[in-house]
């Protein structure tokens, strides 16, 4: 069923859950508060289609039709009508409960309101937006329109209905949607990033070569891409964003980010998207 899906944060991966929208069939309704990323999240979503089309696996009469149902909107006031409104800004509380409290105002009273957050508490977010059982998390993973997995985050106020609708938004997209407690770091993150993390300090405290921590975890753990270069895809500050969020929400420091990472942050060497972190990428 064709839907109208709000994103709002053109990042990496709100560009890229506007794109897995666009291919699945629906309107997607795209705002960034700042008209730069606004501009460069579009740039992206066109750079996916004709990817592929490139590749071959999308026509381009398909891939103009994809793009014709996108419209970017300058407020958000702009996203009222849309059905599921999926939010993809900056791993920060406060950030995040701001921007719920307004969509919670904003949107129609039948609209999901969804966050992608990593390892924020959904349940936090649910409560600052005023609408608590309409909010849950769908969490996609990086790349968005090539990762299967989607994280189907249910808190205790959620509606069993809007989580249904949920479940079954997710697996519209042609995604694995695996229901997930609201607990720090969720599943895959709970254990990904302490193992993320620990790559990071053997760097740190060996001084190996990044280059052969990656190439040993994917010949010796077949890891189809080394955690390190694994968390500069993810980005430098989502990494440890998310590692200080489980260990504030479990109590426990084991999951704290290594210094190294808020030295990187710092720096601004943020992985990928700057070109540099701990290897280093043509300019974005």
């Amino acid at each position: 069923m064709t839907q109208v899906v709000a994103v709002v944060g053109l990042g990496t991966m709100g560009a890229g859950i506007v794109e897995v929208c666009l291919a699945a069939g629906h309107d997607v309704l795209a705002f960034d508060g700042f008209p730069e990323a606004r501009a460069k999240g579009l740039e992206r979503v066109h750079k996916g289609f004709a990817r592929r089309v490139e590749k071959g696996t999308l026509a381009q009469a398909d891939a103009d039709a994809a793009i014709a149902r996108l419209r970017a909107v300058e407020a958000i006031a702009e996203l009222a009508s849309a059905d599921i409104v999926i939010e993809a800004v900056a791993e920060i509380p406060e950030i995040k409960h701001d921007l719920f409290r307004e969509l919670g105002s904003v949107m129609q009273p039948s609209a999901i309101l969804a966050t992608n957050t990593s390892a924020i508490s959904v349940t936090g977010i649910a409560e600052a937006s005023g609408q608590p059982e309409r909010v849950v998390g769908l969490h996609f993973f990086n790349p968005a329109p090539v990762m299967k997995l989607v994280e189907v985050v249910r808190t205790r106020l959620v509606d069993p209905q809007v989580y249904a609708s949920a479940i079954e938004f997710a697996e519209g997209l042609d995604k694995e949607a695996v229901p997930c407690p609201d607990t720090p770091g969720f599943l895959v993150n709970r254990i990904l990033v302490p193992m993320l993390n620990d790559a990071v300090r053997t760097l740190a405290e060996t001084g190996a070569d990044p280059i052969d921590i990656d190439r040993a975890l994917k010949a010796g753990a077949g890891w189809p891409m080394g955690p390190l270069a694994l968390i500069d895809l993810i980005g430098v500050d989502v990494q440890m964003h998310a590692s200080q969020a489980i260990a504030d929400g479990l109590g426990d420091e084991h999951y704290a980010p290594h210094p190294l990472l808020a030295e990187m942050v710092e720096e601004g060497r943020l992985g990928r998207k700057t070109g540099a972190g701990f290897h280093t990428y043509e300019a974005r």
